[in-house]
């Protein structure tokens, strides 16, 4: 009698990253060379897309550059936008199963990718937050105003939205892509993290984290981010609530 083998089909995943970049001349190499390092775990697949949102430095010259030797998508802006413009344009363009956020600078390790996305697909969760509160071993902020406005916007979102966690304004968010397809983002600057929180939080989406780790940098260094938009970001987070 025969042995009959059935050979059953192994679905790939892949998980898209959106790259927002503005002058970052001096950390975007450093930091592509990175995610482009990162091997996820379960043979799933890596699609980078990379906005330059009108960068005025050399930051077009290094991206140009790269093409040719690293994987990745580039779409130009064609003038500053902000943070929240390019993250739109970015996910025009996904094709993954899941979508991540990245930023140009190295405050944050592409390696904790990958736990981020076990979580995801273990507990088939629609987000997940990467958190650099939960990491004890962190160095938690470059300058303290940066981490007490963190620590109240992570507060608030909690109140008005019934969430239990710790990090919300963390660059590190994760999402099915169908889901972060289907919100209707207006943002244009900061205000994307509190924007896609609180859209998923009045779906009923609790919104589980991971720890990940975290290297802080200051204005100095090129931290862009100011308490104009720690105070838009509270606002965004009380408007989309009432």
């Amino acid at each position: 009698m025969r042995n009959l083998f059935v050979v059953s089909q192994v679905e790939v995943m892949k998980l898209s990253i959106i790259i927002p970049v503005y002058n970052e001349e001096k950390t975007v190499e450093a930091l592509l060379r990175k995610v482009n390092g990162v091997r996820l775990s379960d043979g799933t697949t890596k699609e980078i897309i990379v906005v330059n949102d009108g960068s005025t430095d050399g930051t077009v010259n290094v991206l140009n550059r790269l093409k040719s030797e690293l994987n990745f998508i580039l779409l130009q802006m064609d003038k500053n936008r902000g943070k929240g413009s390019a993250i739109r344009e970015g996910i025009k363009h996904v094709t993954g199963d899941y979508t991540v956020i990245q930023d140009a600078d190295l405050e944050y390790d592409p390696q904790d990718l990958n736990n981020i996305l076990s979580f995801a697909m273990q507990n088939n969760s629609p987000v997940v937050y990467g958190s650099r509160r939960l990491l004890k071993g962190n160095s938690q902020y470059a300058a303290l105003a940066f981490y007490i406005g963190g620590v109240f916007l992570s507060w608030l979102t909690n109140v008005l939205y019934a969430q239990n966690i710790t990090d919300e304004p963390t660059c590190y968010k994760m999402f099915k892509t169908d889901l972060i397809k289907s919100l209707p983002l207006t943002c244009e600057r900061f205000e994307f993290c509190p924007e896609v929180t609180a859209l998923i939080a009045k779906k009923g989406i609790k919104i589980p984290e991971v720890p990940i780790n975290y290297y802080p940098r200051n204005v100095q260094e090129g931290k862009k981010i100011n308490w104009k938009d720690g105070l838009q970001a509270a606002w965004t987070l009380v408007k989309f609530r009432f």
